[in-house]
């Protein structure tokens, strides 16, 4: 047996237990990982109150939790390349959950965990890295020479998306708030916007990308900065395809999927040195309510990560 934090019910951060499960054993084409932390995004407290709609009421309990970096304890038969103690840093399927001792992983959902980082700032990695990697490249198609707006630069998603950005030869502007203007400049951001004191709609135009991490107000005011063909996506939803035409330009929203090989391309930049991972907090497992509170209702610089214990 193990343990894991689930949800029986939807709620606030009381609805979290601590459940002794069965430990999962893999199939042919997995690995049993040792987790040794994990990262908390903003899916976990959304699908925590109800509010994420791809988790309903039949899929409880649920283990929440997306990504982790960890240790292989045993593989399938045909998960030749990993043996046991392998290092590993994995996007979870939405179906297993990280908040546990172990989880059963995928091959397309794991890479090895960069050499030069400890399992806590690569818990912090997967699924805030590939969100943006996603959106900048696959869905947006940025390419050297054009110029970005990156919505939250200093958030869990956004400080990867200014990095990746510039290792592609991009142009990048990025919003934060006041006391976060230097990080972003130390990031590689060309243009750092105070979002409260300035309005980046008097700041930037004719761009060819904004990638959208607030959505709201931020969102609408977005379709302006755009160049004619330009693109907006967004990580928080499909942004308005008559408000994309009305303005000449394109839209797209998106979900962020495992993809190994991306993952192990992130992990290479991590280890040239062309990427640096920001945690803003670690909890140990058994504060993983604290933990979800301080992301949902604090304003952090990177990543909040849980820790289990050795």
């Amino acid at each position: 047996m193990m343990t894991a934090v689930r949800i029986h019910r939807f709620g606030g951060p009381e609805v979290l237990e601590r459940d002794a499960v069965p430990i999962p054993q893999p199939e042919d084409d997995e690995v049993l990982v040792r987790i040794h932390a994990a990262s908390v995004n903003p899916v976990d407290y959304k699908t925590r109150s109800g509010s994420y709609p791809a988790v309903r009421e039949g899929d409880l309990p649920k283990i929440l939790g997306r990504d982790l970096s960890g240790t292989v304890e045993s593989c399938g038969t045909r998960a030749h390349t990993l043996r046991k103690g392998d290092a590993v840093f994995a996007l979870l399927g939405r179906e297993r959950g990280a908040y546990a001792e172990y989880a059963v992983v995928k091959a397309v959902e794991m890479a090895a965990k960069p050499a030069s980082l400890d399992h806590v700032q690569a818990a912090a990695v997967p699924l805030a890295a590939l969100t943006a990697w996603q959106g900048l490249f696959e869905h947006g198609g940025l390419g050297p020479g054009q110029r970005v707006l990156i919505h939250g630069g200093a958030g869990g998603v956004g400080h990867f998306a200014v990095q990746f950005a510039k290792t592609r030869g991009a142009h990048v502007a990025t919003t934060v708030s006041a006391g976060d203007l230097d990080f972003a400049r130390a990031l590689g951001a060309d243009q750092v916007i105070d979002y409260k004191g300035q309005r980046f709609e008097d700041e930037v135009r004719d761009l060819d990308m904004v990638l959208d991490l607030v959505s709201g107000e931020t969102r609408e005011r977005s379709w302006a900065v755009l160049r004619k063909g330009g693109i907006l996506v967004s990580s928080l939803g499909q942004p308005d395809e008559a408000k994309a035409a009305a303005h000449g330009v394109r839209a797209s929203g998106y979900v962020a999927q495992p993809d190994a090989a991306a993952l192990a391309e992130i992990g290479r930049l991590i280890d040239d040195g062309a990427v640096r991972v920001t945690v803003a907090r670690t909890f140990p497992f058994e504060r993983v309510g604290a933990a979800q509170d301080a992301l949902e209702h604090g304003h952090l610089r990177g990543k909040v990560v849980l820790t289990m214990a050795p």
